[in-house]
């Protein structure tokens, strides 16, 4: 599966900061020191639905982490999935009287369309389930050879008691992960389980359902959790930098992807670091395409509205914090983009070095990116107001607001 296209990212003078960042896992902000290469996995969309703001505000989390490092002058290496079999998108596709395969493809090619008119840096790898299939498989039959795994009717169970570590992602107490478990995929209420959060790792064929080749496991499909760990191995191996994808993954996604990983390899941890986004809610309820209450990107691209302008509208709110899309953030993003546009167009400015600075010290800082718009605001507020002799300013502006936040003037 191919990802979409790179915008350019400018180089700016000097270099950046290392990366310090929250993670979920031990509940405060950690220092990333990757080494030469920073090892990405973010999880992707489910293809039946996309791409909606909530959807543009977690990718936009994770394309800040990766331009702070390319600013500290590091390779990366990003792997992003897409579920591209998983029965919500059965379940839609049958609603619709759709092929499950063309509904996939179609909302797969608008999400690409859509990341690159927000200039979201694309992964190197970009895979889908059903392709990585064949690296799954292996990985059950090993969990199952090892006593890690167990069957049930037909279906294979990963056992959370293989993993001593079974609980340090989320943090959780087994109510809480009991609870979020039915309500997010699982089956905590199925009888025969060894224990009720064990999750799925091979679904047995049902019948009118799509099923491959499962080996000695029998024809079925994997599970959500095993997708992303056969991929994540494959592409970066245990203990890459950053784990990433919105808040309600840390359970139960994030926390059975690193049981399942450690389980495996008899390594700790899976990531070394777990990082969230928070989410984004319409009209007092969180975006969801169970409620139906999403704003498209595309259909605001198709409204004539200029990406960058979506784009400074995911940038005014902290990547952790929840928050509510309104006309108002809208407007306000709109009319920031007009203010930063004008003030770069003059030839000359305020000197910029401080705000470049000011930039890579606000994003290094948990990609406090609202600190970030704040500094160039200061600076195109002083352009406005009393302008300046420095004939570069405006270009190193510009080049910082496209190097560090991905927005173009």
């Amino acid at each position: 599966m191919h990802a979409w296209p790179a915008s350019d990212v400018p180089a700016l003078p000097g270099k950046g900061r290392d990366l310090r960042i929250h993670d979920t896992a031990t509940g405060g902000p950690v220092t990333v020191d990757p080494g030469p290469v920073a090892r990405i996995y973010v999880c992707g969309i489910t293809p039946y639905d996309a791409t909606h703001i909530g959807h543009a505000a977690t990718y936009n989390a994770f394309d800040l982490v990766q331009r702070v490092w390319l600013d500290t002058q590091r390779q990366i290496q990003y792997v992003q999935n897409v579920t591209d079999i998983d029965d919500p998108l059965l379940e839609r596709a049958a609603r619709d009287g759709e092929d499950w395969t063309g509904l996939a493809e179609r909302e797969t090619a608008l999400f690409r369309e859509d990341m690159t008119a927000l200039r979201m840096l694309p992964p190197q790898h970009y895979i889908g389930a059903v392709e990585a299939i064949p690296g799954i498989v292996p990985l059950v039959e090993r969990l199952c050879e090892s006593g890690a795994a167990y069957v049930l009717d037909g279906d294979v169970y990963f056992s959370v008691e293989a993993d001593p570590h079974f609980g340090e992602v989320s943090g959780l107490d087994a109510e809480a992960m009991r609870l979020l478990s039915a309500e997010r995929g699982g089956d905590p209420e199925r009888p025969g389980k060894k224990n009720p959060l064990d999750p799925m790792l091979w679904m047995a064929a049902r019948e009118g359902e799509p099923d491959w080749d499962g080996g000695s496991l029998g024809r079925g499909r994997p599970g959500w959790h095993i997708e992303c760990v056969a991929i994540a191995l494959d592409h970066l191996g245990m203990g890459f930098d950053v784990q990433g994808g919105g808040s309600d993954l840390a359970f139960p996604h994030h926390e059975m992807g690193a049981s399942h990983a450690q389980a495996l390899t008899g390594e700790y941890p899976f990531a070394k670091a777990y990082v969230h986004a928070g989410m984004v809610a319409l009209d007092g309820a969180k975006m969801s395409k169970s409620k139906g209450n999403l704003v498209f990107v595309s259909t605001l691209r198709r409204a004539g509205v200029d990406p960058a302008a979506i784009r400074l509208s995911l940038l005014a709110h902290h990547y952790r914090a929840d928050w509510e899309w309104t006309d108002k953030v809208l407007d306000e993003a709109v009319a920031r983009l007009a203010r930063w546009r004008a003030a770069v167009s003059r030839p000359d400015g305020p000197a910029a070095q401080d705000l470049v600075e000011e930039v890579r010290e606000a994003l290094s800082n948990d990609l406090d990116a609202p600190a970030a718009l704040a500094a160039v605001d200061r600076w195109a507020a002083l352009q406005e107001s009393t302008g300046g002799t420095d004939e570069g300013a405006p270009g190193v502006v510009s080049r910082t607001v496209d190097a560090l936040l991905g927005v173009a003037l």
